[in-house]
């Protein structure tokens, strides 16, 4: 018998559309702010990585190194965000949020809060966490799979908690 795929029952494919449908909804509670996707999301990366350099945070937001130094000048020029020399290498620069870019976190904070409880209406409290500790495990699986991967190791040996497939 002729084995079917459901994208409904992949976890892959269902991961991946409710993050999109999560950036949808995100990106319409935030238009009104005057920032493009792109801007919102090195800004709310950056808050999270202050003093990072802007290959790490192209690497982050999986964009051209090239594409990025475009993007953060302009964000730099809007002032919210300024470069400062890297301490350790004087080739390089760190990231960091001004003052003025405190106040859109605020709101990009409670913008994402109407988005998480729109997506996560209905489930309990019990569900919810258990929602969030089922993605960290498969975070964490995957980081050490791609730890793996890159000491020489294949990808297909690494052994998760639960004993259970690629996906």
């Amino acid at each position: 018998m002729p084995l079917t795929f459901d994208p409904e029952r992949s976890v892959g494919f269902l991961v991946h559309d409710v993050s999109r449908l999560l950036r949808r909804n995100f990106n319409r509670r935030v238009q009104a702010l005057g920032l493009t996707q792109t801007q919102w999301r090195a800004i709310a990366q950056l808050s999270r990585n202050e003093g990072i350099n802007q290959a790490t945070l192209a690497d982050f937001m999986e964009v051209q190194p090239i594409t990025l130094t475009r993007l953060i000048d302009r964000i730099e020029a809007a002032g919210w965000i300024e470069r400062r020399p890297d301490p350790t290498d004087r080739r390089a620069v760190q990231l960091y949020l001004t003052d003025k870019a405190q106040p859109i976190l605020a709101i990009m904070q409670e913008r994402a809060s109407e988005t998480r409880e729109r997506a996560l209406a209905g489930f309990s409290e019990e569900v919810r966490e258990a929602l969030i500790e089922t993605l960290r495990q498969m975070k964490r699986n995957l980081v050490e799979a791609e730890s793996k991967t890159a000491r020489g190791g294949s990808p297909g040996e690494t052994k998760t908690a639960h004993g259970g497939g690629n996906e």
